[in-house]
This record gives C-alpha cells, structure tokens and sequence, in this order.
C-alpha cells in the first residue's frame, strides 16, 4: 500500500536562497566529513544547489518506507534513524550529528526508505534533492562525479561498520 503522507520537507522552515544563502551553506558544509578533502570553489558551487531548513525537536524528517527524492548534511543539531522491528515498535540505531549524512540510499537506489529519520535537538539541515543532483550531474559533471564517489565511500563504510557490528553480535 503507497505512502500517503505528504512530503516531510512540506512540515520544516527553509531558511533563505539567495547568494548570502549559498555562501552561508558553503561555510557550513566546509566541516561536514563528506567534504573535507573536497576544494573550496566546488563546495562553492554545489551550496547553489542545496536548500537549508530548520527543523525543531519531534519533527519527522522522513518515515521508513516513504519514497525519498532527497538526502541530508546535518549542520546544526541532532537526529535520530528508528527502524521498526518485527513486532512493528521503532527502535533507535544511531544518532547523526553536525557534519553527518544522511537519507544518501534513496539517492543512489530509488528504493524507498530504509529507516525513520527523527530530529532530536533543534537542527539545521543542507538538503540535496534528486533533482538538484541530476542538475549537478548536467551542469557539472565533474562535480557530481565527486559527489557520487563520496556517497559511493560513506555507503561503503557504513555497511563494513555493520558486517562487523553483525559478525559481534552473531559470535555473542
């Protein structure tokens, strides 16, 4: 049965566009870890394609099994990701705080998503929608290729990170 629920950005406060915006969200995302090696201009140019939000304590960012069309750079604050378990209660598996991603999945596989996404603290978030990144992907090729490579490493890491927290707890 589809997701009825309206779109969770629909429910956050955007902060501004604009140039100022951009710059704003250029210095922001220097610290994040996804772009740490990556050069000052380009950093510059994709905060163009990026949306800054408010998000306040309580807020569902996104549901588990909602079709996703954007991903997240936590710039302030702290989230939550809650899977549901067989007996349908959420549990909580991480925490995501200021320079952390997350929601990249639905990006790369369209698929809908894997986990709930909760804000904790009150937060600031960059957000990159599909459609921005097939922008990116047109408009500057190298760029996204950057971008997708990163995302393409963090999905990496993250899912070694989990084989082994599952080898621990098959051996326990």
């Amino acid at each position: 049965m589809p997701d009825t629920r309206k779109p969770s950005l629909e429910s956050l406060e955007i902060l501004g566009s604009g140039i100022a915006s951009s710059d704003r969200i250029a210095a922001m995302l220097e610290n994040a870890q996804m772009f740490r090696d990556i050069e000052w201009a380009q950093i510059k140019t994709l905060s163009g394609y990026l949306q800054l939000y408010r998000a306040a304590p309580g807020a569902i960012l996104f549901h588990e099994g909602e079709k996703g069309d954007f991903m997240c750079i936590v710039l302030e604050g702290r989230l939550e990701i809650r899977k549901e378990n067989s007996l349908h209660v959420d549990k909580t598996v991480t925490a995501v705080f200021p320079g952390r991603s997350l929601g990249e999945m639905t990006m790369v596989d369209g698929e809908p998503r894997s986990a709930t996404a909760v804000v904790i603290d009150p937060s600031i978030l960059a957000v990159l929608t599909q459609e921005n990144l097939l922008l990116i992907m047109r408009d500057k090729p190298a760029l996204a290729a950057k971008l997708l490579f990163k995302i393409a490493r963090l999905l990496s890491q993250r899912l070694r990170l989990t084989s082994g927290i599952l080898v621990d707890y098959l051996e326990s």
